[in-house]
């Protein structure tokens, strides 16, 4: 050996070395918290254009709820939505608590899991409330 360290990520034969499971992980939810960002934006442009065609066109929430009940098109979409939601959400709540408040632990970890879990049962179940036409 020349007595040269490899530099970080390389390997003494050159290949690249795995990157710790930490900072995998850190990668993968930022990942997710973009792309549940784009899905978002494209899902909130979706619901302000529907709010300003119901209120253009005088439509009263139980006219609106006549419409949707039943709309597979209309649960889909509000899956989506949701699903959308439970994954950007705890992440950025996540992320906050590690900056602001300097939780780093694997409590932080089940608390954000916990917020995702809560986010989509709540909202999935308002979504079948409206697709299924009861308030509960």
């Amino acid at each position: 050996m020349s007595g040269v360290q490899p530099a970080y990520g390389d390997t003494m034969a050159g290949a690249p070395a795995a990157a710790p499971s930490g900072a995998r992980a850190e990668v993968w939810l930022w990942i997710a918290q973009r792309a549940s960002a784009a899905v978002l934006a494209l899902c909130v442009l979706v619901h302000l254009a529907t709010i300003i065609y119901a209120v253009r066109h005088g439509l009263t929430g139980a006219a609106i709820l006549g419409r949707t009940r039943g709309s597979g098109v209309g649960l889909a979409f509000y899956t989506l939505y949701v699903l959308a939601i439970a994954v950007h959400a705890p992440i950025g709540l996540r992320t906050l608590c590690q900056e602001w408040l300097g939780w780093r632990s694997a409590s932080l970890n089940w608390a954000a899991s916990a917020v995702a879990l809560a986010l989509l049962v709540f909202g999935l179940r308002a979504g079948w409330a409206v697709f299924a036409g009861a308030a509960g």
